[in-house]
């Protein structure tokens, strides 16, 4: 008899799901009275799948009551065999469930051997994957034809749920300590061959890549500042320094500024002209030039950028998997931390400390993952503002404490000027200064960085180019000073061939 169709609200179970498709559901059932039988009369075979055999993995019901007999018997200390293992049935009101105790005692008779059982228990993995594929797909299809279903909400559930499936039966297992010893001397051997000293991903800032060793794989990267402070400049600048100097593919997920918005951003570093004479479109004929030059150095570089409003965490995960697959992306830059939701419809009206632990706790999840770093931005709260001196701190990270537990590094970003300050404690001035403080580093030293910030660009630099005091603070450039033409020492300068060197304008 045809089972009955559900609402189409309710959760399709696999009998449904399969009624529907008109389908056999993927199964092995030998398999798995080959597997119940060999945990009854194998301690050693419990013992080595224990922690990867859920009782889901079996497709019949009467099989799945007797794992879950066995699995309490495991986690009590007590001895795990057919007796046992049939009176925890019946404590438990579950023998009949079970088929009774002479079905239990069946599921013994033909065990030839548990040597094979890791293998074995990978089948009933896969098969119990395809069962709530097809279930979930079903559902899926079936909530889509609803009208009154919201679009949005089933596509995040439904990548909610292939993404629950990935996590819980495609982690990693144990290793023996060696193997990570052998990595570690790659790691070592690899940053002795680097001259300079960074081993991780360069962020082109020397002073900060000095510090840091340069950005490492499976580390989460916390940027944070007050409004105005520039983070997306920061962060942009770091990605463009990445992409076009290093040639390093990066993504760059923005939910707060469009594509388009960046871009010009870029152009104006890149160029060197100012975004308000950019956006008019006003340009003398070497200006043009310059603009050609910098659109040409940026189309090839390796920087994609997603500008989707609103995005989800399981959406954000979803991407940046492709993304590594197709392009395999060496960082993920994310602006900013407190415009992404969890996209779980039952935290929208609840609290919002929790959704931003939940999204903190994914990013660190998706660093390790994909063996890359993700730099995250983050607002933080007014307490800095009535601060002696508004230097942030940790307890100042919007929202929840969880950023800062999760984040291997915590970056800060301080404008003196901007609050009023002119000169450092040294004496040097503090003009066009954004300093990096560096309040948490997991595995390093903290600190502070100086760059310059050239505010007309939107764009924050290695002060080098222009010039350090002796002190370690900016002094003032008089060719930059005095709005005439200057040439600035960067790689893109370099490239160039003596007569191609284009002057600027910087009024």
């Amino acid at each position: 008899m045809p089972t009955t169709a559900p609402r189409r609200k309710e959760r399709i179970t696999y009998a449904q799901a399969f009624d529907i498709n008109g389908n056999t559901p993927p199964q092995a059932i030998a398999i798995e009275e080959g597997v119940l039988g060999a945990l009854m009369l194998d301690q050693t075979a419990l013992i080595n799948v224990i922690e990867t055999l859920h009782p889901e993995y079996f497709y019949k019901p009467e099989h799945q009551a007797v794992y879950r007999a066995i699995f309490k018997l495991f986690t009590q200390s007590q001895p795990v065999d057919l007796l046992t293992v049939v009176e925890r049935l019946r404590l438990d009101g579950e023998l009949e469930t079970a088929g009774g105790a002479y079905a239990v005692s069946k599921l013994t008779e033909n065990v030839v051997s548990a040597a094979h059982i890791e293998y074995h228990v990978r089948v009933l993995s896969e098969k119990f994957i395809q069962r709530e594929m097809i279930r979930i797909s079903t559902e899926t299809i079936t909530q889509a034809y609803d009208e009154t279903t919201d679009v949005v909400d089933l596509l995040d559930k439904t990548e909610q749920r292939l993404m629950d499936i990935n996590d819980k039966n495609f982690r990693s297992d144990y290793k023996p300590l060696g193997d990570f010893v052998a990595l570690a001397k790659e790691q070592i051997q690899e940053a002795g061959e680097n001259t300079d000293g960074v081993s991780g991903i360069e962020t082109g800032f020397l002073d900060l890549d000095t510090m840091t060793t340069g950005f490492q794989p499976g580390t989460l990267i916390i940027l944070a500042a007050r409004p105005a402070m520039g983070k997306t400049a920061c962060a942009l600048s770091m990605a463009r320094n990445m992409a076009v100097d290093f040639k390093k593919p990066v993504a760059f997920f923005s939910l707060e500024m469009t594509g388009q918005e960046l871009a010009m951003r870029l152009i104006s570093g890149e160029a060197r002209l100012d975004g308000k004479k950019l956006k008019s479109g006003k340009l003398a004929g070497y200006e043009k030039e310059q603009l050609n030059h910098a659109a040409q150095v940026l189309s090839g570089a390796p920087l994609y950028i997603d500008d989707t409003p609103q995005l989800t965490i399981f959406e954000l995960r979803a991407k940046a998997r492709r993304l590594k697959q197709r392009y395999d992306i060496q960082m993920i830059f994310i602006d900013y931390l407190q415009l992404m939701t969890s996209g779980a419809a039952d935290n929208r009206n609840g609290n919002r400390e929790q959704e931003i632990s939940m999204i903190s706790r994914q990013l660190k999840a998706l660093s390790k993952e994909l063996n890359i770093p993700v730099l995250a931005m983050s607002q933080l709260s007014r307490a800095v503002e009535n601060r002696v001196g508004n230097k942030p701190q940790l307890s100042d990270l919007r929202e929840s404490g969880a950023i800062e537990q999760d984040a291997d590094m915590v970056i800060f970003i301080y404008r003196p000027e901007y609050y009023g300050v002119t000169e450092y404690d040294n004496g040097d001035s503090t003009r066009g200064m954004a300093d990096l403080i560096i309040a948490k580093h997991r595995s390093g030293g903290v600190g502070d960085v100086h760059l310059r910030f050239v505010n007309e660009y939107v764009r924050f630099e290695n002060p080098q180019k222009f010039g350090l005091g002796e002190g370690g603070g900016m002094q003032p450039n008089t060719a930059f000073d005095s709005g005439g033409s200057i040439t600035v020492d960067s790689r893109i300068n370099n490239d160039l061939a003596p007569d191609d060197d284009i002057p600027f304008d910087n009024n």
